[in-house]
């Protein structure tokens, strides 16, 4: 069998497909969640502690410095600040920690309903043939 004949089969499978289905179900979920968390929980708790977004936050460890221009040349190009962005940081772990949150509670929910669908009660065994003969043996001795 070819590669391409073995490559085909393995893609094919249920499993893989089911696979592609979760990972792109999951990529939407995330920008879902992401908005979520962007748009819905981050303003009203950066206004609680003053800033509108977290991503603002940060330390300057040295200061930009401008670039230097004689006659119309410039002689030494402009440096960017040095800052330590801990907002971003921040921001990033709220977003990983809400969206862990959500995933667990839709696993959660999905074993609930599992483990409902495995208790709910069989209906009984057909009865043995000896049971069914008993029965009989019951029958015609009530009849008698």
């Amino acid at each position: 069998m070819g590669l391409l004949q073995e490559f085909k089969a393995f893609a094919m499978r249920g499993n893989v497909i089911d696979m592609a289905v979760g990972i792109v179900i999951g990529g939407a979920f995330g920008k879902i969640v992401s908005s979520f968390v962007a748009d819905v929980i981050m303003p009203p708790l950066g206004l609680l502690l003053g800033k509108v977004n977290f991503t603002d936050l940060a330390i300057t460890l040295k200061d930009a410095v401008p670039a230097v221009i004689e006659n119309g040349q410039e002689v030494k190009p402009a440096v960017a600040a040095v800052t330590l962005n801990y907002g971003t940081f921040i921001q990033t772990t709220v977003d990983f920690l809400i969206i862990a949150f959500a995933i667990f509670m839709v696993v959660k929910a999905m074993n609930t309903l599992k483990r409902k669908a495995e208790e709910a009660p069989k209906p009984p065994p057909a009865p043995s043939k000896e049971e069914v003969l008993l029965t009989e043996i019951r029958d015609l001795l009530k009849n008698k």
